[in-house]
């Protein structure tokens, strides 16, 4: 009898065990491409430093009157706290989507996936690894973004603890639909070189008609409308919740901020990037 329950409670302990040993193992796997993204300079500056960068670029460039007032009826404020909401939006679509998209493309091409799938390295290690460096690069670049606006720029962050409660929600879905994304997008490009031309200009032109680089109530409704099909013109309009005025959530489409939509909608996209990405990885393309 008792051999018998020694026999069931070694068995019951190894599934434990085995999910121990996968998280163990995807935490290294974090603080590995951590190192390999710190070392990177190019991917460093183009999805880390570069909403920095542009923030900055703005702000100098368009705030050089002072206070400006998009629209009647709504309060002048200074370029960079009008560029900041969508700055953080463009952060998180550079860090999840456009980097791992780019990243496990170029891994899968250059045979580093093959490698590794030959190896006792499980899919979800490795994917926490992915997703773990995304959401600590995100962190790091959204505070960066922050203390440079405020410091530098001059913006009033909000103090109001609903709107920081609100950030932290669109933060987090924000960037695991983005990161999702990015990897149900890598196994579309064929080779390494192909990867940039595949990614970067998706990326690029959903930043233009999401109320990143234009302001999005000045855009044809058409344009807003297809915007809203994708997550990023919500994952913006998330984060204008948290930073702009609340007279400004007239701009928005239905006059209001709706959070509620924000949130479905990035729901909505989260499941589809996790079925995407559980279809789609392979650590070896099938046309190889």
């Amino acid at each position: 009898m008792s051999a018998t329950v020694e026999t069931a409670r070694a068995v019951g302990l190894r599934p434990r065990r085995a999910r121990r040993n996968v998280m163990s193992v995807g935490v290294w796997r974090t603080r590995f491409e951590l190192m390999q993204y710190f070392r990177s300079g190019d991917t460093l500056f183009f999805t880390f430093l570069f909403p920095v960068f542009m923030l900055g670029l703005f702000s100098v460039a368009f705030g050089s009157d002072g206070d400006v007032q998009i629209a009647p009826g709504v309060p002048a404020i200074s370029m960079a706290e009008l560029y900041l909401p969508g700055m953080i939006a463009a952060g998180l679509l550079l860090s999840g989507f456009q980097n791992l998209a780019m990243d496990i493309a170029i891994e899968r091409s250059d045979g580093m996936l093959k490698r590794l799938g030959g190896t006792p390295l499980s899919p979800v290690s490795y994917f926490i690894g992915k997703i773990g460096q995304v959401l600590v690069t995100g962190v790091l670049q959204s505070a960066l973004l922050l203390v440079f606006a405020s410091t530098v720029l001059g913006v009033e962050l909000p103090t109001e603890p609903a709107r920081w409660a609100t950030f932290a929600w669109v933060f987090v879905l924000g960037i695991t639909t983005s990161a999702l994304l990015g990897v149900a997008l890598s196994s579309v490009p064929r080779t390494a070189k192909s990867a940039t031309a595949v990614v970067v200009p998706i990326a690029l032109a959903l930043q233009f008609i999401s109320g990143v680089y234009l302001t999005f109530s000045q855009l044809p409704e058409w344009l807003q409308n297809v915007a809203g099909l994708f997550p990023l013109k919500w994952m913006a309009q998330g984060m204008r919740a948290v930073f702009l005025p609340d007279a400004y959530a007239t701009l928005e489409q239905n006059g209001e901020w709706n959070l509620a939509g924000v949130a479905i909608a990035l729901g909505v996209w989260l499941v589809v990037g996790l079925v995407l990405s559980r279809i789609t990885f392979r650590w070896i393309r099938r046309d190889a």
